[in-house]
């Protein structure tokens, strides 16, 4: 008997950086290349180049579909709020997808979406009555935040067998009697309880927010 194979689906710019995002995320951004995002998706490399320019471009368009996973500043209500509930948004897809940290900050890669963001982000602070000068520092303080905060987590992200090894050898290497706080701190990370329910990163931006407003109050 003649056997039926499924059809494969059309290539089309969409679906290759669907699967490049994946890709992406599974394995960290070294694992993308041209060829394996064509296995992946059942088609030579070369008939990628159909849809995309080069990798340069798959990785603009995984960008792109990063960037729009998170909210801008608003233009509308309170200023402290539309910069929490944008910081937030941001933060949330960078942790989704931490590769693309690194990336975004860099100007080969630079985004129409990521000038849009820190447009109204400036626009919001100069709107809000601080002044050029200022806006200047606090953009840097609330961008380093999110930025500097993903790419910490990051950095700090273990698997479960790795925690379980720190576990083991954390008495041994940070000894209550030499370094009380420190011990301390290092228990809480293999415990339950109250600092669970913290976001250190929401903790951090509400201070930077606090901090602001009383910059302008005073000025």
């Amino acid at each position: 008997m003649a056997t039926t194979t499924e059809p494969r689906l059309p290539l089309n710019r969409a679906r290759i950086l669907k699967a490049a995002l994946e890709l992406a995320d599974e394995g960290g951004i070294e694992s993308l290349t041209m060829r394996k995002l064509g296995q992946a998706l059942g088609f030579e490399a070369m008939s990628l180049y159909n849809h995309v320019a080069n990798k340069d471009d798959v990785l603009d368009g995984i960008l792109d579909l990063v960037l729009a996973e998170s909210k801008p500043p608003s233009p509308h209500g309170d200023w402290d709020e539309a910069m929490r509930t944008s910081a937030i948004s941001v933060h949330e897809a960078l942790r989704r997808h931490p590769w693309s940290c690194t990336l975004l900050m860099s100007p080969e890669h630079a985004r129409p979406a990521r000038a849009r963001y820190m447009d109204l982000l400036l626009g919001r602070l100069r709107e809000a009555g601080f002044s050029a000068d200022t806006t200047y520092s606090a953009y840097h303080v609330l961008d380093g935040h999110i930025f500097g905060f993903s790419l910490w987590e990051t950095i700090h992200t273990y698997t479960a067998e790795e925690v379980s090894n720190f576990a083991a050898k954390f008495a041994q290497v940070i000894p209550a009697d030499a370094y009380p706080y420190l011990h301390e701190h290092a228990e809480q990370h293999f415990s339950e309880g109250p600092h669970r329910e913290v976001s250190a990163f929401e903790l951090g931006l509400d201070l930077i927010l606090d901090g602001l407003k009383k910059i302008r109050d005073r000025a």
